[in-house]
């Protein structure tokens, strides 16, 4: 499809909350669209991870995978994953810090506190439900990805 800009940290529509996928729209055109697009911006940056309202849709959609990415060199695999209407939940209180960057702000990097296991629950662009109980890493970029949803940056969470 195309690869979109990616609007950065000061443009208001990142401070948006996003718009749930009304359930009309699973297996429609315009939502694999829009996840082609967000997969091919994703590539075309090198990123780990893209949420919708990156590209200035304010949707609940977001895109996440990495085999080798070299701004996260030493992360383990994550096999590419399409949520769509995503929420994540805390498995334990336990958080730990580690370094994340943001496509939305680039050239920074930093320590950010995330819950160390989380459990997400989502819909496949297709309408079928998704649900995974994950650690570290994938944790860590689930966790960045969805504050997306709800206007928040990486940024927002550091002490």
């Amino acid at each position: 499809m195309a690869v979109r800009d990616v609007l950065l940290s000061g443009d208001p529509r990142l401070r948006q909350p996003s718009r749930a996928v009304p359930p009309s729209q699973f297996g429609g055109e315009v939502l694999f669209a829009l996840v082609q697009d967000l997969r091919d911006t994703m590539a075309a940056c090198d990123g780990a991870g893209l949420a919708a309202p990156q590209i200035g849709v304010p949707l609940r959609v977001v895109v996440f995978g990495i085999s080798r990415n070299p701004r996260y060199p030493q992360a383990a695999p994550i096999a590419e994953t399409v949520l769509v209407n995503p929420e994540v939940t805390p498995l334990d209180p336990e958080l730990e810090a580690g370094e994340e960057g943001c496509l939305s702000v680039p050239g920074l990097r930093a320590a950010v506190p995330r819950w160390r296991r989380v459990r997400y629950a989502a819909f496949t662009p297709s309408g079928e439900p998704v649900v995974r109980e994950v650690e570290g890493f994938h944790a860590r970029v689930v966790q960045h990805e969805c504050d997306h949803l709800a206007g928040i940056l990486f940024t927002d969470r550091l002490g």
